[in-house]
């Protein structure tokens, strides 16, 4: 139980992390990405364990629960940046500078996350109907489908007509690289939470 709980928390923590950080593009290994990326990626296997451990129906769940808490954030987040500032602890401009959200970043993060995490759902679902015993093969197979899709979906939504087709290309490369590599260093988790009792 204590596992399942650490792996909620870390899934809802990457992904609020990883929606303030993709505000920043940077330059990693040559290639733009948005920060972002740096974090994301892991929610795909840490999708995979909480399927694994309360199943279907909690995982679902999970996914919507996120990204309404990362829209409750960035509303947060908007409301402090527009709220008046005391002065006598000085301007505190700052905070509107770095955490005030942008909104088409925003809306691409979490229509990203959701569909592209509910369908990582349902390829995971298929693949423990169709074979059990390869655990480390469900989140190969499920984030082969889903890691592509998101950034597809995320990088079109949110940098199309706001940067040069050239950065938005590198970015999406970036993206899948990256997701792709984590994918591969994070298959062993699967097997450090319990599989849910029929």
């Amino acid at each position: 139980m204590i596992r399942i709980v650490v792996v909620i928390s870390a899934y809802i923590a990457a992904q609020l992390l990883s929606d303030i950080t993709s505000l920043k593009i940077v330059i990693l290994f040559g290639l733009s990405m948005d920060a972002g990326t740096l974090i994301y990626p892991i929610t795909f296997t840490l999708r995979d364990m909480v399927h694994k451990t309360i199943g279907l129906q909690a995982t679902r769940a999970l996914i919507v629960c996120a990204a309404v808490i990362n829209l409750f954030m960035a509303g947060l987040f908007w409301l402090v940046a527009q709220l008046p500032s005391d002065l006598s602890v000085g301007p505190q401009s700052e905070f509107a500078v770095v955490l005030a959200p942008v909104w088409r970043i925003v809306f691409a993060s979490i229509v990203a996350e959701v569909i592209s995490e509910l369908i990582d759902t349902e390829v995971y679902r298929l693949w423990v109907k169709q074979t059990a015993k390869y655990q480390w093969g469900r989140v190969l197979t499920s984030n082969a489908v889903s890691v592509p899709l998101d950034s597809l979906l995320f990088v079109s939504i949110a940098f199309i007509g706001t940067m040069p087709l050239t950065v938005v290309g590198s970015i999406l490369l970036a993206n899948i690289l990256v997701k792709g590599v984590t994918t591969l260093l994070s298959l062993p988790l699967i097997y450090v939470v319990p599989e849910r009792e029929a």
